[in-house]
């Protein structure tokens, strides 16, 4: 039953706090989940390893990497660096960085801290790795996809890009960009439903004042994983989106960068997260911002913002076929490492054929 089986795949799964990035070592806290899925880490006993210890490339394993961002593009890019460098060590064959990591999540800021990207098929030449002038300078990319491109070739890895501002056109995307170990762009994935709301007593944001929608929906494959749907954020809440990946592309694995806030993100974070892993009888893997803190006005020697400062809701999570929460982790800076077992989607699909039972006499899912 799926039951007994599901407990090995638990057991294998940890999660990297990160009280110093210097540090030669990391707590390695268990994640053993509730039938509640409920984080436990304050009541499970924390061991240290040696990062240098697991170096070996791992088949199906992710890291969902929960950084901290500033309003210091560089010091999001060595932050972003030193975490996929660990995911690297902690034997990850991929790994997500959340939504907006390099720049603060502020319409007012988006405009100044997006960048021209390279589209599907891209990647750097040997000049531009050389720091040498290339096609790709010429081409005008930003320092964080060159970044990306250059940090998947070196560590053989897949990156979901987590997603960052793109200026193309005199538009700006919120843009998702997947590279393969060879340094190639093998997909681009422009957020479809933008963040417009309005909740009275909680929070009002407009992402459509800066953004614009893309137009499409991305998926990618990776050997042993399968085919893999991209979303950001606030596509999460659109069930209609993830059954086209799951059901007309055959995802078994749904990966979703997002920022939820403090309003939303107790309230449908893992809630939504596990609805669409029920709905789609796969993966869902979430990657967000770690919950910084906002500035102290009345503190002088505090730096003062130029943005306002946006409170994430943290939390990356792994949730099963089944619907339980895996993996996950607090609001604290965090890589959180899953091995998949991606015969538990093919049992779950199996086990419960909705995909098999629709009825179209009644209703159709259509592509465009």
């Amino acid at each position: 039953m799926w039951t007994s089986k599901r407990r090995a795949v638990v057991r294998a799964l940890y999660v990297v706090a990160f009280p110093s990035l210097s540090a030669n070592s990391f707590a390695f806290q268990s994640t053993v989940t509730s039938s509640r899925s409920r984080w436990l880490s304050r009541q499970h006993s924390t061991r240290s390893y040696s990062v240098s210890s697991i170096m070996m490339q791992i088949d199906n394993r992710v890291a969902l990497l929960q950084v901290p961002v500033t309003e210091s593009k560089s010091t999001n890019l060595k932050t972003a660096s030193d975490y996929i460098r660990k995911a690297h060590d902690a034997g990850a064959k991929l790994t997500v960085l959340p939504e907006i990591w390099n720049s603060p999540y502020a319409t007012s800021a988006f405009g100044d801290y997006a960048e021209m990207l390279p589209n599907v098929g891209d990647k750097l030449t040997e000049a531009s790795n050389e720091g040498e002038t290339s096609e790709a300078a010429d081409n005008g990319w930003g320092q964080s996809s060159r970044l990306l491109m250059t940090l998947a070739k070196e560590y053989n890895m897949y990156i979901v890009g987590g997603s960052i501002p793109e200026k193309c056109d005199n538009k700006i995307f919120n843009t998702c960009l997947i590279i393969n170990p060879n340094g190639e762009v093998v997909g681009k994935h422009r957020k479809v439903h933008l963040f417009d709301i309005d909740v009275p007593g909680g929070i009002c944001f407009k992402e459509s004042d800066t953004l614009t929608a893309g137009d499409g929906v991305t998926h990618f494959d990776v050997d042993g994983l399968g085919k893999i749907g991209i979303g950001i954020c606030y596509d999460i809440r659109f069930p209609e989106f993830a059954m086209l990946l799951t059901q007309h592309y055959d995802c078994k694995i749904l990966i979703f960068p997002g920022a939820f806030n403090l309003t939303t993100g107790p309230a449908h974070w893992e809630l939504l997260q596990r609805a669409r892993a029920v709905d789609g009888q796969c993966y869902v893997m979430t990657a967000s911002p770690a919950r910084t803190s906002p500035p102290n006005d009345d503190d002088e020697t505090d730096t003062k913002s130029k943005y306002p400062h946006y409170s994430a809701w943290g939390h990356s999570t792994v949730v099963s076929p089944w619907g339980e929460v895996i993996a996950t982790c607090d609001e604290d800076p965090a890589m959180v490492v899953t091995d998949l077992d991606m015969s538990k989607v093919d049992e779950m699909r199996m086990a419960i054929p909705t995909m098999k039972q629709k009825r179209n006499d009644l209703y159709r899912l259509v592509d465009g």
